[in-house]
C-alpha cells in the first residue's frame, strides 16, 4: 500500500502536487490549482518536496492577499467611486501584472479578453450539414435524415444555435409526438414545416409510432453533436433531455405455408421470380434485385452458386452481406429464362418490388398486418430452423452480421464458416408447399 502524503498523489511511478488556492485568490491569480510533478517515484523525497510546495503556497496567498487590498485601498474618483471599481479588469490585470513581475505567479496562463461566439443560424447550419451527409449516406438514409433535420430547421431555423436551450429541446420532441403518420402520404402535406404539420395532424387522432418519434429525435441530436465537432457550440443544449417513451418491437410477420402457396400461384409476371429468389435463398429484396449474370458461379458437383456482393446496381446493408448462396434446384431452371448478361431483373428495384407486392397482397386478401415482402425473407429463415440447420449455419446464409452458438461463441471471430457442401444441404433440404 502506498504511502499517504497530503496535497500529493501517486500516479504511475510519478508523485503529482495538487492543491486548489481559495476562490479569492484564483480570482487573482487566472487559475483555480496549483499543480506540479514532483518528479520522483520515493515516497520519502516526495513528502519533502510536498513541504516545500506547500510553503511556496502560502506565501503566494499571503502576497495574493496582500497586493488585492493594496488595489482595493486606491482612492476614490471625483465621483465618489473607488478607483478600481470603475475598471474592474483593468484593476485586476495591473493585479496580475505586478505578480508576475515578482515571481510569485506559478505557470500564469495568457488572460485574453472574451471573445462572444458568432451568432449562426440554425438553417445555415442544417443547409451545410445535409450536403455532408448527402455525400456519405446512402439514398434511403439520406432521405430519412433529410426529413427530421428539415422538420427541425422549419422550426428553429431563424434561430442562432447558440439560443438553442433545454426547453426548445422539450418542445421540438412533444410536437413530433404528435404528428399523424399521413403526413408523409399526403400530397398536401410536402413541404410544409413542422408547425404547418402540427396544424394538419390536429385533425386526426393516429401518431406517428415511437420507433419513428426516436429516429427523428436521434437525427436531430447527431446534427446538433456535429454542430459541437464543428466548434459552433460549445454542447448539445438537447442532450439532457431524455427520450422516456419506450419502443415495442414490432418485427414483420412470417407468412404461413398457405400464404406462400396463394402468392406463388398467383404468378405475377413481375413479381414472381423475385420473389420465388428471395424465398429460396433467404435474400433481402435489394440484394435480389441487384442480382447480375456474373454473380452467378458454378462449383464442380456442387451446382451454382449466387454471389451476393457489391455491384453498381447496389451496396450491401453490413460486411456480413457478402456471401456465397447456393441455388435451389428450383431457380437453376428459373435463372436459364433470365438475361444472359447484366441484370437478372432489370426492371425491379426495391421501391418497385414492395408496391408489386402491396398490389398482390391486396388483390388475393391478404390483410395480415406487417405482412410484407421482407416476410420471405423470414419464411426462409422459419425453414432453416423447422429443419434443424443451427442459428449460426443459417446466419451464414443470410448474412446477419452476429452469429453464435450455443456456448455463446462469436463465429465470425473463431470460425472460417461453414463449407460449401454445409450450405447446398442446407438449401436442398427448403420444400416449398404443394402448389395445387
Amino acid at each position: 500500500m502506498s504511502a499517504q502524503i497530503k496535497y500529493a498523489y501517486l500516479k504511475g511511478h510519478t508523485w503529482l502536487y495538487r492543491r486548489h488556492f481559495p476562490k479569492d485568490v484564483a480570482l487573482a491569480l487566472g487559475q483555480k490549482v496549483l499543480k506540479q510533478s514532483l518528479k520522483t517515484r520515493d515516497a520519502a523525497t516526495a513528502r519533502v518536496r510536498t513541504a516545500e510546495l506547500n510553503a511556496r503556497y502560502e506565501s503566494l496567498v499571503a502576497e495574493v492577499r496582500s497586493r488585492s487590498e493594496e488595489a482595493l485601498s486606491q482612492p476614490e474618483s471625483a465621483a465618489g467611486t473607488p478607483a478600481w471599481a470603475v475598471k474592474p479588469e483593468t484593476a485586476l490585470d495591473r493585479l496580475r501584472t505586478s505578480l508576475a513581475a515578482s515571481g510569485t505567479v506559478l505557470d500564469r496562463p495568457d488572460f485574453n479578453p472574451l471573445i462572444e461566439k458568432e451568432k449562426i443560424p440554425t438553417g445555415d447550419r442544417a443547409e451545410l450539414y445535409l450536403k455532408k451527409r448527402s455525400n456519405q449516406l446512402r439514398y434511403g438514409g439520406y432521405k430519412s435524415v433529410r426529413y427530421s433535420v428539415e422538420l427541425f430547421a422549419s422550426k428553429y431555423g431563424e434561430r442562432s444555435l447558440c439560443s438553442l436551450g433545454r426547453d426548445d429541446g422539450r418542445e421540438f420532441l412533444g410536437a413530433i409526438a404528435k404528428l399523424s403518420p399521413l403526413i408523409g402520404k399526403s400530397a398536401t402535406t410536402r413541404g410544409l414545416g413542422l408547425d404547418a404539420l402540427l396544424a394538419f395532424s390536429a385533425n386526426g387522432t393516429a401518431r406517428i409510432s415511437v420507433r419513428t418519434q426516436k429516429r427523428i429525435w436521434s437525427q436531430v441530436n447527431h446534427f446538433l453533436d456535429w454542430c459541437v465537432y464543428e466548434g459552433d457550440l460549445d454542447a448539445n443544449p438537447f442532450r439532457t433531455v431524455r427520450f422516456d417513451r419506450k419502443i415495442r418491437p414490432q418485427p414483420y410477420a412470417v407468412p404461413t405455408d398457405e400464404e406462400v402457396r396463394r402468392l406463388l400461384l398467383d404468378r405475377d409476371r413481375d413479381l414472381y421470380p423475385v420473389m420465388l429468389t428471395c424465398l429460396l435463398t433467404g435474400m433481402r429484396s435489394g440484394e435480389a434485385a441487384g442480382l447480375l449474370r456474373e454473380d452467378l458461379v458454378v462449383k464442380g458437383n456442387l451446382g451454382t452458386f449466387a454471389w451476393v456482393r457489391p455491384n453498381e446496381l447496389r451496396l450491401l446493408k453490413t460486411d456480413a452481406a457478402e456471401r456465397l448462396v447456393p441455388v435451389h434446384p428450383v431457380l437453376e431452371e428459373l435463372f436459364t429464362d433470365l438475361p444472359k448478361f447484366g441484370p437478372l431483373f432489370p426492371d425491379l428495384t426495391v421501391d418497385r418490388i414492395s408496391k408489386l407486392f402491396a398490389d398482390v397482397r391486396k388483390r388475393l386478401k391478404l390483410e395480415r398486418p406487417k405482412l410484407v415482402f421482407h416476410s420471405t425473407r423470414k419464411w426462409f429463415i422459419t425453414q432453416c430452423e423447422r429443419t434443424g440447420v443451427p442459428e449460426h449455419f443459417t446466419a451464414s446464409l443470410v448474412g446477419h452480421k452476429t452469429a453464435r452458438s450455443e456456448n455463446g461463441i462469436t463465429y465470425g471471430i473463431y470460425s472460417a464458416g461453414i463449407s460449401d457442401e454445409q450450405k447446398r444441404s442446407i438449401i436442398d433440404q427448403i420444400r416449398l408447399p404443394v402448389l395445387e
